[in-house]
């Protein structure tokens, strides 16, 4: 890179500073990778067009190469240059969504690289709505793919130390933006078939992207060939074996000799004692405050050597299917 560009590889830098924030869009230019907020979780970014930037990525999170990247834009006119076309459902969902934490499959453009869409004819686009996030792609003046600034298949960061942590030098740069208000990754619909499907869940849910624009397919809950990010049966996990309750309130029989946390939803009336750390999503019992402190509390829990760690289910009605996505996948072997 050249003397413009120049800091000490994986600095953490106000993502409300303007000049870090410019700084970070000449890392773009120059085919740099910046970690970077947004509303639902962490970016690795580069160039979109640039397919050695986003060999790159791949490398930096050890990242296999069918698995397809998000394509982030700041403006709806971008999309020009990522798509071949927007049929008009298309068009619907980003009037109400956009921007916002719903990713859209469509056709691609040729000028997409085929290792940013791991090969196929369709490409994942969305506009994040998070200051930083659309400042930085601006500042680049060029579209940003970006999967989550973590090691592959580790749970997703939504502080920028999350990424230090994770990333290190691997990153060029680190805006931090705080943490990240959703918490959970994009909603993932895909048009390129004949009828709307749900690929991956998340904040926006299906009864709100069915009551806009009727039933949705679901696609089968795990694939080895993933038509968008997340969707690999092992994915968001921690590196101490999680095992999910059957019930709200179910307790394990705990081994003495072994040293065990618990992730609840809200806090319980009792039945957290022989626990060594217990996390507590939401006092509450929110959902939404729970999807967004979900990541956090799992790497605190993964932090403490423990032997397992035994999760909660939730309802899997709004958010509450996006949660138990990302447990399920965290639970798999």
């Amino acid at each position: 890179m050249g003397s413009e560009t120049n800091h000490v590889k994986g600095a953490i830098l106000s993502g409300a500073d303007p000049a870090a924030v410019r700084l970070a869009g000449k890392v773009i230019q120059a085919g740099g990778l910046v970690a970077f907020p947004t509303e639902t979780v962490y970016g690795l970014g580069c160039d979109a067009f640039n397919a050695d930037a986003a060999a790159k990525v791949f490398e930096a999170k050890q990242r296999p190469q069918f698995d397809p990247l998000i394509v982030h834009i700041a403006d709806p006119g971008q999309l020009e240059a990522v798509i071949d076309s927007l049929p008009p459902l298309g068009r619907r969902l980003i009037d109400a969504f956009w921007p916002g934490p719903l990713t859209l499959v469509l056709s691609k453009q040729q000028a997409i690289p085929d290792l940013v869409t791991a090969g196929l004819s369709t490409v994942a686009v969305r506009m994040p709505n998070h200051p930083v996030a659309q400042a930085l792609i601006r500042e680049a003046g060029t579209p940003i793919a970006a999967p989550s600034a973590n090691p592959f298949g580790y749970v997703s960061p939504t502080t920028a130390r999350h990424v230090a942590d994770g990333l290190g030098s691997n990153v060029d740069l680190i805006l931090d933006g705080g943490p990240c208000p959703v918490g959970v990754e994009s909603t993932i619909v895909s048009l390129a078939g004949p009828q709307p499907e749900l690929l991956r869940p998340g904040c926006i849910t299906i009864e709100q992207l069915g009551a806009l624009i009727g039933p949705l397919r679901r696609s089968s809950s795990t694939t080895e060939r993933p038509l968008a990010p997340g969707q690999l049966s092992r994915h968001y996990a921690t590196r101490t074996p999680l095992t999910i309750l059957p019930a709200v309130g179910a307790r394990p029989v705990l081994n003495s000799d072994k040293r065990a946390g618990l992730l609840i939803h809200a806090r319980p009336q009792n039945g957290t004692d022989g626990f060594a750390a217990v996390e507590v999503l939401s006092s509450r019992g929110d959902l939404r405050e729970a999807a967004r402190h979900l990541f956090a509390a799992l790497r605190r829990l993964d932090a403490l050597d423990l032997d397992r760690i035994y999760a909660e289910p939730c309802a899997e009605e709004g958010i509450g299917a996006a949660i138990m996505d990302r447990l399920r996948r965290c639970a798999a072997p």
